[in-house]
């Protein structure tokens, strides 16, 4: 029988009943004759607690002891549902990060897995216990508890399948699957049977929040078959009817994939775009610019530098909404009067809209069908990104909405392929 890895979010462990029903459909599988590992996160809404009652007292809490206080909320859960898990007659062992342990470096609250010692785990599976691990967190070098940032609980589940070379990362959340959308914008959006990693990592990386982007590029270097299913469905659903549920993340292209020119529309809503208004055009400026924005571990997405005039351009980028004002003190303190910019502009107010498919490697057309379909409603385009697969640009944010609908109209995402 198969080893499988089933990663459960903040919804799917929300109360103690939904906890319980957790352990039900975890016990199926165990009782079918699987091996599973089981990861959770923080029930619904706790980590959110943890981090508002951190800053009550701190207004700008320490990293190092935030990331003890945030923490907690799985601690809570795999205990919890251990306890579940025994009251239902199976042997289940509960453990934290460092127990298992996960090795992260140093960069609390958004650290990054190293390694992983699976020896405890493969042990408690060999004598049929199901061990219950804490996502999110890990420890470093020094012994400190870290966490990996939101989100991080899918990145541990795929980690650890990864490290116990799993059949099956089951990723169980609160929506059914991998949509061509949010089905919140579009009501006629479509949920896919199946999707590539190179578009399930574009859409994570643009906006999709069903998985976490750092999960799909450990799935990706490490080949982890991962499928994303609904906690909110019936526990008791036929192990093959459940197995086969959900969107599968695949590692081969689909054979139909060139009647699919886009695959869906992703979204950010978090967006700000920073515009370094003539700067001297010679070697390196864009690096002083962005390095020193790095330096404060700030991600930049999209880049543009306009044409040379008169020895000056205009660089332009965009960061995190909420790294946005951290970002613009930087530049006007530091960049500024080190390279000579004569000012430096900002805009909290845009998004980015992307559409993704592997069908675009072989049609031709496709940006210039977005560019019309946007036109048409009268949306103007700030920003323009293109990859292989993708095409993002950056709108005002008041148009999202509009935006996605059109795209997905105009590409008929709502019929199947």
């Amino acid at each position: 029988m198969a080893l499988i890895v089933q990663k459960y979010g903040g919804t799917s462990v929300g109360s103690a009943e939904r906890i319980k029903n957790v352990a039900r459909r975890v016990a199926k599988w165990h009782e079918a004759g699987h091996q599973v590992v089981v990861v959770v996160s923080a029930m619904s809404g706790e980590t959110n607690r943890l981090i508002a009652l951190a800053k009550e007292i701190q207004p700008q809490p320490d990293p190092r002891e935030l990331d003890v206080v945030a923490s907690t909320g799985e601690q809570v859960t795999i205990g919890l549902l251990s306890m579940a898990l025994q009251t239902l007659g199976h042997k289940a062992r509960s453990y934290t990060g460092a127990q298992v342990a996960v090795h992260t470096d140093s960069a609390f609250t958004k650290a990054r897995i190293e390694s992983i010692d699976a020896d405890r785990l493969k042990a408690d599976l060999a004598t049929g216990i199901i061990p219950v691990v804490a996502g999110f967190q890990g420890i470093d070098a020094k012994g400190n508890i870290t966490t990996l940032g939101r989100g991080g609980s899918d990145t541990s589940g795929v980690a650890l399948a990864a490290a116990l070379k799993a059949d099956e990362c089951q990723i169980y959340t609160d929506v059914d699957g991998v949509y061509t959308t949010d089905p919140r914008i579009v009501p006629e959006a479509r949920r896919l049977d199946t999707i590539t990693f190179e578009e399930m990592l574009e859409m994570a990386s643009l906006g999709s929040k069903v998985l976490q982007i750092r999960s799909v590029e450990f799935a990706g270097k490490y080949r982890v078959r991962l499928r994303v299913l609904s906690s909110l469905t019936p526990w008791d659903l036929p192990l093959e009817q459940e197995s086969r549920s959900g969107t599968l993340i695949t590692f081969e292209e689909d054979e139909n994939m060139e009647q699919a020119v886009v695959s869906g529309i992703a979204f950010a809503r978090d967006e700000a775009k920073i515009i370094v208004v003539g700067v001297p055009d010679r070697p390196g400026i864009a690096y002083q610019i962005l390095s020193a924005v790095g330096d404060a571990n700030i991600e930049v997405d999209m880049i543009l530098q306009n044409q040379s005039v008169a020895g000056f351009t205009d660089f332009t980028f965009t960061v995190s909404r909420s790294d946005y004002p951290r970002a613009l003190d930087i530049l006007k303190s530091t960049v500024q009067q080190h390279i000579g910019a004569k000012e430096i502009l900002g805009d909290p107010k845009v998004c980015k809209v992307s559409i993704v498919g592997v069908g675009m490697r072989s049609h031709a057309g496709v940006a210039s069908k977005m560019f019309r379909t946007l036109s048409e409603e009268g949306i103007n385009i700030q920003m323009i990104s293109t990859s292989e697969i993708k095409v993002s640009v950056v709108i005002d944010e008041k148009y999202m909405e509009l935006a996605v609908r059109a795209l997905h109209k105009a590409f008929d995402l709502e019929q199947a392929a």
